[in-house]
């Protein structure tokens, strides 16, 4: 990578299933833009794109324990960042209704913002709102 290029930070989670992953993704407004297949059919690499922010998804390669809920946090997460408070309030059922579990629902914090958490099928952290990390609260 040539010198002149900005660091940035991506993410990447692995998936018992990552096809039903991928749908739960698409489900809450990804698009898959990328994916590869191993011999066998398995995902071994995958894309999905929201807005400007790409996650890679791949299939476990040996088993793995996903970080337990302690109260409501397992102390590892994605952040999605919406613009609005409605955004937060329209992904939250659709991550639901495909399959995600309740943390947190839609919440006014004390901070400002709008929030909701929701672990995915296979118990990854994912919360969304408005709060823009690195501004004041």
């Amino acid at each position: 990578m040539p010198d002149s290029l900005p660091a940035r930070l991506s993410a990447s989670l692995s998936y018992d299933s990552a096809p039903a992953a991928l749908g739960w993704l698409r489900a809450v407004d990804s698009e898959v833009v990328a994916r590869q297949d191993g011999h066998d059919g398995r995902v071994t690499h995958a894309e999905v794109r929201m807005g400007e922010i790409v996650l890679m998804a791949t299939i476990a390669d040996d088993e793995h324990t996903v970080p337990p809920l302690r109260g409501v946090s397992s102390g590892s997460g994605l952040y999605l960042l919406l613009a609005t408070a409605a955004g937060v309030d329209g992904w939250y059922p659709r991550a639901v209704d495909a399959g995600g579990r309740t943390v947190i629902p839609p919440e006014n914090t004390p901070w400002g913002s709008r929030r909701a958490r929701v672990l995915d099928p296979e118990g990854h952290e994912w919360s969304a709102g408005t709060h823009q990390p690195g501004q004041a609260w």
